[in-house]
């Protein structure tokens, strides 16, 4: 089964939004996600002042180098944590403004610390209006010199990005020494991007070099969601079926395609070319440990699977899911025992045995990859109903349409 709906990468679209509204000139986004969190993106670089005109299957953003075109704005971010992240420090290299920046009350609850303290460190004038390191928050925007920083990206590689997207604005460039880093490969979608925008940034370890002068617009082209496919490529190993999606091949940016990874150590055959990955399976899959430290989006579907390995299955090194939208690694472990799985749970780690699951109501935090997660398990254990299914609209909005044709399908 070919699966041609598979969204744009969330990832992506945040990124190019970003680079987009810093770029001389108007730069064409092919094929973007739409989606809740791409649409508050949007929403804020309209309040911002940037011209963004949307299109079914394109968008176009004007691009503004030298900042907003507002010199005050109040932005809701909603549940965005890239857009959380992402449209403060866009607006930290603005000459001179006020911007005002909330959020729902999930993603108040989620860290920023990390970023606003670099920030700081740079000489914005930020300031938390509530609970320090967190929404909401005001910038009196001033430019950016740049300088040197030293960073803790352990707990979201979102912050790292951040601060390579801002350099090029800066006066004199950014050095970023980095101490800790989590999902480094969204770092390499980061630096990929930053070069198809005109920015080449030099790595040496976890030490970045980033220069002035600005990006240049450019036609961009969205991947699909490598984490969203991963609902697709585990379904296919759990149900004995064979997936394709194509656009995630050999060059695909995100890392996440790596899931597939770990679906062939647990006896899935993996088929990846230039355009495509195919996944194909008898059903029968075995246990394993696995780092998922760098692919932790995917940790929820590994887990949603895990019951029906022949042996145990534990992640490990995956303590940034506990300050995503949800604490995902503790939602996991709730609803398998739910299930009637046993589990087992340290600070930065899952062990799932096998077991019969049963259908129960799954509690999603409101989290859209608990619900898609689980939906894959709902292909063995039918009845599986969800306290929150609409949150999916966070980055897939019809994603029970297209879950069902798969299950139909299966069932066919």
């Amino acid at each position: 089964m070919t699966i041609t709906n598979i969204p744009g990468s969330k990832s992506v679209t945040a990124r190019a939004l970003f680079l987009a509204a810093a770029a001389d000139g108007t730069t064409t986004l092919l094929r973007p996600l739409h989606s809740d969190d791409t649409e508050g993106f949007t929403e804020g670089l309209t309040s911002l002042g940037y011209g963004v005109t949307r299109k079914p299957d394109r968008w176009y953003i004007e691009g503004r180098p030298s900042g907003p075109a507002v010199t005050e704005a109040e932005i809701h971010c909603r549940d965005g944590a890239t857009t959380a992240r992402f449209l403060p420090t866009l607006t930290a290299a603005a000459a001179t403004g006020t911007y005002r920046f909330d959020a729902s009350a999930q993603m108040r609850r989620r860290p920023l610390a990390p970023l606003t303290e670099a920030l700081r460190a740079l000489g914005v004038d930020l300031h938390h209006e509530g609970a320090e390191g967190h929404h909401p928050l005001r910038i009196e925007a001033s430019g950016v010199r740049g300088g040197q920083l030293t960073l803790d990206a352990g707990e979201s590689s979102q912050y790292l990005t951040a601060l390579l997207m801002l350099g090029p604005l800066t006066a004199e460039g950014l050095r970023i020494d980095v101490t800790e880093l989590v999902s480094a490969p969204y770092i390499e979608i980061t630096l990929s991007m930053m070069r198809s925008f005109g920015v080449d940034v030099v790595r040496e370890g976890n030490t970045f070099t980033v220069p002035p002068g600005g990006y240049r617009a450019t036609t961009y082209s969205i991947e699909p969601d490598a984490s969203t496919a991963s609902y697709f490529f585990a379904a296919a190993a759990l149900t004995g079926r064979e997936v394709t999606v194509p656009g995630l091949g050999t060059d695909a940016l995100q890392g996440d395609l790596r899931f597939t990874d770990v679906l062939r150590r647990m006896g899935a055959e993996v088929r990846t070319t230039a355009d495509a990955t195919t996944v194909r399976s008898t059903g029968d899959l075995r246990g394993l440990t696995v780092n998922m430290r760098d692919i932790s989006d995917t940790m929820p579907t590994l887990a949603a699977i895990a019951p029906f390995a022949s042996s145990p299955v534990r992640i490990e090194d995956v303590a940034n899911t506990r300050v995503k939208e949800c604490d995902r690694l503790e939602a996991c472990a709730t609803n398998l025992r739910r299930m009637g799985i046993t589990v087992h749970t340290g600070h930065d780690w899952i062990e799932i045995h096998p077991g019969t699951p049963r259908a129960t109501e799954i509690a999603t935090e409101g989290d859209h990859r608990i619900v898609m997660s689980f939906a894959v398990a709902g292909l063995r254990a039918p009845g599986m109903t969800y306290d929150d299914p609409g949150c999916v609209r966070k980055t897939f909005p019809e994603f029970h349409e297209a879950f069902a044709e798969f299950a139909a399908g299966s069932a066919g």
